[in-house]
């Protein structure tokens, strides 16, 4: 191997690992508590909570992507961590117009939050 392919290989190891090392920073645990509800009743309507569950799950069901919203109004967007990455109505419908308690990596951008979560339960 030559010097200078070595040191190509040496470079893209350190870009990696550095990569790596910055993606880890960028999240953080949080647990959310909030109503599963359809992104679009959140922003157009406005609404606290969801008008039923079979309205949330009609909606996903059409396409429409599930949310997170907290009584504080903040709207957590669950994604997935993968890549490429995958939609999350499938882990989301069972929850469907419920307030549940969702825990996991916690990113934030541009005045959006998302979440991946790692664990989700009904709130009693």
């Amino acid at each position: 191997m030559s010097h200078r392919n070595a040191m190509r290989i040496s470079l893209l190891a350190a870009f990696a690992v550095g990569v790596m090392a910055w993606s880890s920073d960028t999240s953080k645990p949080t647990t959310v508590k909030g109503y599963v509800l359809d992104s679009a009743c959140a922003f157009t309507k406005g609404l606290k909570k969801p008008i039923s569950g079979e309205c949330a799950t009609a909606c996903a069901k059409a396409g429409s992507p599930l949310v997170i919203l907290t009584d504080n109004g903040t709207i957590y967007w669950p994604i997935a961590d993968t890549t490429p990455s995958s939609g999350q109505n499938d882990r989301l419908l069972p929850f469907a117009g419920q307030k549940v308690t969702a825990s996991g990596k916690l990113f934030k951008r541009g005045g959006s939050s998302a979440i991946v979560i790692e664990k989700i339960e009904a709130q009693k």
